[in-house]
């Protein structure tokens, strides 16, 4: 038996580490995968490894990545050991990126693509809130926020915008729906 495997995609400030967490409150079975990232662990925000480049680019030269990808000036990283993860029943999910869906679709067949998203002047104003970004690099992240996902994905849309209630329950209806989650 292989778990049912999800990646959250969507642009910056759409809320999906605060969705995600919430929806493992409601569903502490998920599985939720930590991403490798070369950001200091103390820049908060969601649960992730922070390690140098010099460590990401040993870990990927050996292998130990089954998806890598590099964003906003850093690296990131899914390890191999999500593979151990899909080897019980419970739902597995990652905070993929728009940017590797066909390799992560290739990767792995039978992934299922939920898109969070939200307005852009809400993205704008949870970036500013998270203070990691200069004003111009926040005005890029909310312009890319409107580019296309790849063609041919079939894709879960659910609106971050409102209240956090509302995606986290559009998604757990979504598990609930495909069986995923009792």
């Amino acid at each position: 038996m292989t778990a049912p495997l999800y990646t959250v995609v969507g642009p910056s400030g759409a809320g999906k580490d605060t969705v995600l967490g919430a929806l493992k409150d409601q569903m502490p079975q998920l599985q939720i995968v930590r991403r490798v990232i070369t950001r200091d662990a103390a820049a908060g925000g969601e649960d992730f490894e922070g390690v140098s480049q010099a460590e990401f680019d040993r870990r990927r030269a050996a292998g130990r990545f089954v998806l890598h990808w590099h964003a906003h000036g850093l690296s990131y990283g899914i390890e191999r050991s999500i593979e151990r993860l899909r080897a019980g029943p419970a739902p597995v999910l990652f905070n993929g990126s728009r940017g590797i869906l066909p390799e992560a679709i290739r990767v792995f067949p039978d992934l299922q693509v939920i898109h969070i998203t939200a307005a852009p002047q809400i993205l704008t104003a949870r970036l500013r809130a998270r203070d990691r970004e200069s004003a111009a690099e926040i005005a890029d992240r909310v312009a890319r926020a409107s580019l296309p996902l790849p063609l041919g994905i079939e894709v879960i849309e659910i609106d971050n915008s409102g209240d956090l209630s509302l995606a986290v329950d559009a998604l757990a209806a979504v598990l609930r729906r495909a069986g995923a989650a009792a």
